[in-house]
């Protein structure tokens, strides 16, 4: 797998995954604002993309934001057939490896407890696999499912 900066070419392999996660998350692609979200972090550099070192499909994608002291994970998707293989940490050490260093905070919505997808998409466990903490409520999602702020410090 080869992790790399997302370029204009990547944003079709957004909108796949995108697509595979449409039913925990919520519309995005068709959404124009998620459109014109993924080009803006493409834009800034701030998109981070895995790569299968054969082939068009992405394995996972990343849209990163902020600054220190606290930086945010906008977005991050694993596609169905990379999950549990190491996808989504590759790409939270480059974005932190990228955007970092510390000391600073990362900051991620993720699903609530009780949200259906808390145990499907195994989000909040790879989040706390990774040494975030759970912290306060958020807004609920699109789809009207609860969510919240998860945090894990960079270390400098």
């Amino acid at each position: 797998m080869i992790i790399r900066l997302a370029t204009e070419n990547d944003f079709p392999g957004f909108l796949g995954l995108a697509a595979q996660v449409e039913d925990w998350f919520g519309p995005m692609v068709e959404e124009p604002g998620f459109h014109r979200a993924v080009k803006e972090h493409i834009g800034a550099s701030a998109a981070l993309v895995a790569a299968a070192p054969s082939g068009p499909d992405l394995l996972g994608g990343l849209l990163f934001g902020g600054s220190a002291p606290t930086h945010h994970v906008h977005w991050l998707v694993v596609s169905g057939e990379a999950r549990g293989q190491g996808v989504g940490q590759a790409l939270m050490a480059e974005a932190e490896r990228r955007f970092g260093p510390g000391p600073a905070t990362i900051e991620v919505i993720t699903f609530g407890a009780d949200h259906p997808g808390a145990v499907t998409s195994g989000a909040r466990d790879f989040y706390l696999r990774l040494g975030f903490t759970p912290g306060e409520a958020a807004e609920p999602g699109p789809e009207g499912g609860s969510r919240q702020v998860f945090r894990r410090v960079m270390a400098p």
